[in-house]
């Protein structure tokens, strides 16, 4: 069973990602943040094995906090979702640890299509 936990400041999409990933098989959702700070001490006490994260996220961003996950717990796999696609936040994010980085607009079912792997 593969333990999910979201971290994205906009709870209608937390709620979506929530209903539509807990129908998928072998998915557990454990957890969900809008900010930084709460995702961190939870994903601590909850050890999801894989977080899909935000990169525009209030104080502190989602790349910053995906350096953290991995200096905490490098086998997590991070999924970076966002709608900034840019080379640059790409570039970064490969840097930091990301195992995957999908357009949440675009790309939403390529996120499934890996959890369910």
């Amino acid at each position: 069973m593969r333990k999910i936990y979201i971290v994205d400041d906009s709870v209608k999409l937390r709620k979506r990602l929530y209903e539509l990933l807990s129908d998928v098989d072998n998915v557990q959702m454990i957890g969900q943040a809008g900010n930084a700070d709460q995702a961190l001490d939870e994903i601590r006490v909850l050890k999801p094995d894989t977080v899909l994260l935000d990169i525009q996220l209030p104080g502190k961003n989602g790349i910053q906090l995906l350096g953290e996950i991995k200096e905490l717990q490098p086998e997590i796999m991070v999924i970076i979702m966002t709608n900034y696609d840019y080379p640059q936040y790409r570039h970064k994010s490969i840097q930091a640890g990301a195992d995957y980085f999908f357009n949440k607009t675009r790309e939403f079912e390529s996120i499934i299509q890996v959890l369910k792997q």
